[in-house]
């Protein structure tokens, strides 16, 4: 990585509120140091932080992504109940899950159309609505 992704993934962790610890830091990198957003899972933003040669173990990236989350700077998207993906864009929009590359991607939001959701239970009220459209090849 370059001085400046480190710059760009400090930045990121302050403005969250989050202390720019080493490990912090070097997870941020791989996420936003080029700016571009991305999907990653806890698994192969480990196995890329190992490619880098940082010194993370499997539990630090767990903790760290849901830190992560609990700041808002990352939105959890769960596939099949037990699989999470980590989303660095935290915009309300929809993914495309391609069940052959067990892989998420974003879709676009200007296609997507949903007139009406049904009420809520007494009591709560609706939180999200997260949409994940599964591909398949044919």
């Amino acid at each position: 990585m370059t001085p400046d992704s480190q710059q760009i993934a400090t930045e990121w962790l302050v403005d969250a509120g989050l202390r720019p610890t080493r490990q912090r830091v070097t997870l941020a990198e791989l996420l936003v140091g080029d700016g571009r957003h991305r999907h990653v899972t806890a698994e192969s933003l480990f196995e890329a932080s190992k490619t880098k040669g940082a010194s993370v173990s499997l539990a630090t990236v767990y903790n760290t992504l849901r830190a992560f989350c609990d700041a808002g700077v990352l939105q959890e998207i769960t596939v099949d109940g037990s699989k999470s993906y980590f989303d660095t864009n935290t915009h309300d929009h929809p993914h495309f899950y391609w069940e052959d590359e067990a892989r998420l991607s974003d879709a676009p939001s200007d296609q997507l159309v949903i007139q009406r959701l049904p009420d809520a239970p007494e009591g709560v009220e609706i939180a999200s609505v997260d949409v994940v459209i599964r591909l398949r090849k044919v």
